[in-house]
């Protein structure tokens, strides 16, 4: 018997792998459908792909200094049109964690929407999804308190504005505390505020921040404009890292803060003033480069030589370059360096290893029948305009 069956099998092997392979067939057509289904999967595939390699860093929204006086600024962000696609909303937050960062996130959360957008319950909802937003983006810290007081222990490029402008002084009502925890811990328990989609930025209308213009506008709710990074870094599949608790303590943080020291005048941005934090010119380089004198640069007479400026993320790189060229006029040597981080820029010449290392945007004119070139830290800079990414080597 066994060796009769063993027989049949032998003899209608063909046509069982016909049918197994029919089988297969159906089964992936049941799983994916059409192949235009197959080529959306592998698209998302490809887009997660991207997400993972694009920069991890947030800095270029500091604090916001507008380029603008206040009606200057509202007719110019008036005159910008909102992203032409409707905001997809972010998805419900899924908090985890122990009832130690619970509170402390509630805490965090109610303390952001108040200090940046009152009382009304619009506004605050709307400030609460663009923290949580932030928390779940991999450009930013992965804590709720991490996120509101990012950049607050720097003397500059603290994220909310409140966290370094003195408002950390001011007190609150105890029923506008309680509206502000209840909206929290809604926030925290998933619900969604689908107005402002997956924005992880925003600003008053009466001011125009220097990297308005790079992001897509896609909402707006009571005073503040609301912006997302354009490309599949401002998409929803970009809030993908996953939240875990570990809520630093926000007493402490907020100590912090209020004991740094801030300068009255925030150091120059290159995009915005087109000046250097610090220039090096021809006739101050010694033989021995190591001893250059350092003196300011003035936007009124740039001196061909090697300046030092300040950039940021944010920063259109076609402004960047355009900004640069008028730093060095003329046909004699002179180089532009960038970094995004006022406290990695040199005080002199030759560059170290850590000044390279942090180096984000380098730039040398035409000069004497040689191109200009142009180098981005494309881990930062991910729209590029002009110019190539900087070597590995420099990194």
């Amino acid at each position: 018997m066994f060796g009769r069956n063993a027989t049949t099998f032998r003899e209608n092997a063909p046509l069982l792998g016909v049918v197994a392979l029919l089988l297969a067939t159906f089964a992936l057509l049941a799983m994916f459908g059409h192949p235009d289904a197959t080529a959306k999967i592998e698209r998302e595939r490809s887009e997660t792909s991207l997400i993972e390699t694009l920069p991890a860093t947030g800095d270029d929204v500091g604090t916001i200094v507008s380029d603008l006086a206040p009606d200057d600024a509202k007719a110019r962000n008036e005159s910008v049109p909102f992203a032409d696609d409707a905001p997809p909303p972010a998805k419900p937050f899924t908090f985890r964690g122990n009832g130690i960062d619970r509170q402390r996130a509630r805490d965090c959360l109610a303390l952001a929407a108040m200090a940046e957008a009152g009382s009304g319950d619009e506004d605050q909802r709307a400030v609460m999804q663009v923290v949580l937003n932030r928390v779940r983006h991999p450009a930013f810290a992965k804590t709720v308190c991490g996120v509101v007081f990012e950049g607050s222990e720097r003397p500059t490029g603290c994220q909310f504005t409140f966290t370094c402008d003195g408002s950390l002084d001011r007190t609150y009502s105890d029923a506008m505390w309680r509206s502000a925890r209840e909206r929290a811990q809604e926030a925290l328990g998933g619900y969604v505020d689908a107005k402002v989609g997956s924005a992880t930025h925003y600003h008053a209308n009466y001011v125009y921040p220097y990297w308005s213009g790079s992001l897509d506008k896609i909402a707006e709710v009571g005073p503040h404009l609301f912006f997302r990074w354009r490309g599949a870094w401002g998409m929803p599949q970009a809030l993908s890292a996953r939240y875990s608790g570990g809520e630093p303590d926000p007493l402490a943080l907020r100590e912090t803060a209020q004991e740094v020291e801030r300068p009255e005048d925030l150091l120059p941005r290159l995009a915005q003033q087109g000046t250097a934090v610090r220039s090096i010119t021809a006739s101050d380089i010694p033989r021995d480069p190591s001893l250059a004198v350092t003196r300011p640069s003035t936007p009124d007479s740039p001196a061909p030589g090697v300046h030092f400026v300040l950039v940021s993320g944010g920063d259109a790189p076609g402004a960047l370059v355009e900004k640069a060229r008028t730093l060095c006029p003329g046909d004699r040597y002179c180089q532009v360096y960038g970094w995004d981080d006022a406290t990695a820029i040199p005080a002199r010449l030759p560059l170290g290893e850590d000044a390279r290392r942090a180096l984000r945007f380098s730039y040398l004119p035409a000069r004497s029948g040689n191109p200009e070139v142009v180098y981005f830290d494309c881990r930062v800079f991910i729209a590029l305009e002009s110019g190539a990414c900087l070597p590995r080597a420099i990194r």
